[in-house]
């Protein structure tokens, strides 16, 4: 099994159907500091949907996406 990671923008949180992703719903996804971005995963076969998003940034493995959460895009400063 290969998870894969799509760093997206919020607003383009209508576009995710969640019963094809990881997360539950959009209240529930992790998002960074201001807010504007968030990221989806998914195991296997990227959901059709991912083609209509607009702004992703990715896709990336497990490495690459722990990389970019530990950056200050994603963490307060007081939480390191």
């Amino acid at each position: 099994m290969s998870r894969t990671y799509l760093v997206i923008p919020t607003s383009e949180l209508l576009k995710v159907d969640f019963s094809q992703v990881c997360e539950t719903s959009s209240e529930t996804v992790r998002k960074s500091v201001n807010e504007t971005k968030t990221f989806i995963k998914w195991d296997d076969t990227e959901p059709l949907f991912v083609s209509s998003i607009i702004g992703a940034e990715g896709p990336y493995n497990n490495s690459e996406i722990s990389a970019i959460l530990a950056t200050d895009v994603w963490v307060l400063e007081d939480e390191e």
